[in-house]
């Protein structure tokens, strides 16, 4: 006797059912936000214990360029700067230990300063002593408030300096007059200044950031070094043809090979001050 048709569909669903042929949703485990946050907490301890430790093992002058680090480098790269200290990586916060006879250079500027930062050491090695202000020195405003301490008590033979993108949205009347204060505090060291264009930024509305805002205050900045006759080093100038190779895209940042050019063109700016 034949099975008749709806038994045939019973018995196919039936068989559709069962654990080997029925394809089941896998189950996801919800995040557990408190044990992830638990995890980095102890990941975050176990690299301050560690780094605590390499620091009581640095000589004094070390263990003092650490705490100025300590004391300005912030929230966003002191964190950076304690697990590139425990993973044994050179970065531009390294303590530079001073070759006898070689000339002192102080490199003061922003993120993209510390970008080029170890290719100019490099590119200088054996003819200056290259230094850099211990965070992203920011703004003009941030400028006035730590440029002592950015100066501190070395005879410096050169300062490399230059402030702009994070004065994209300063008013042109108040960058130039936090500018020229800066120039005369830095000329009284005795030292010879010379000045960074700042280099190009994409436009970017929600951001609130123009192209056109970096070369206005290049132009303002320019009259100002010629002013007090500072030299200037026109990074602006000389990577704007290479831009597309070498900046990141719609970001005011460089790769690898854009810092590489930058330093180049810094070391030969600050040999050119040196002569």
């Amino acid at each position: 006797m034949k099975a008749n048709f709806p038994f045939k569909l019973l018995l196919a669903a039936a068989v559709l059912n069962t654990p080997l042929l029925r394809a089941e949703t896998p189950k996801v485990e919800p995040t557990n936000a408190a044990e992830a946050a638990a995890k980095k907490a102890a990941a975050d301890a176990l690299i301050e214990e560690k780094y605590a430790a390499l620091v009581a093992t640095l000589s004094p002058e070390q263990q003092a360029w650490e705490t100025l680090l300590q004391q300005n480098l912030g929230n966003f790269y002191l964190p950076i700067h304690k697990r590139d200290k425990v993973a044994g990586r050179s970065t531009a916060w390294d303590f530079v230990q001073d070759a006898a006879g070689l000339p002192k250079v102080l490199l003061i500027g922003d993120s993209v300063s510390r970008g080029y930062t170890q290719a100019v050491r490099k590119a200088l090695a054996g003819k200056a002593n290259v230094h850099r202000a211990p965070e992203n020195c920011g703004p003009t405003a941030n400028g006035l408030k730590k440029i002592d301490v950015w100066l501190g008590e070395e005879k410096w033979d050169v300062i490399h300096f230059n402030f702009g993108i994070h004065d994209r949205n300063t008013p042109l009347a108040e960058y130039g007059a936090r500018l020229e204060q800066l120039v005369q505090r830095m000329a009284k060291t005795g030292a010879k200044l010379v000045w960074a264009s700042t280099t190009p930024i994409p436009d970017d509305a929600p951001k609130q950031q123009t192209a056109a805002s970096v070369v206005e205050r290049n132009q303002l900045a320019s009259k100002l070094m010629e002013k007090y006759g500072v030299k200037i080093d026109d990074l602006f100038e000389a990577i704007t043809p290479q831009l597309a190779a070498l900046q990141n895209p719609n970001d005011v940042h460089f790769n690898a090979a854009g810092y590489d050019f930058l330093g180049q063109t810094v070391a030969a700016a600050l040999e050119a001050a040196l002569k």
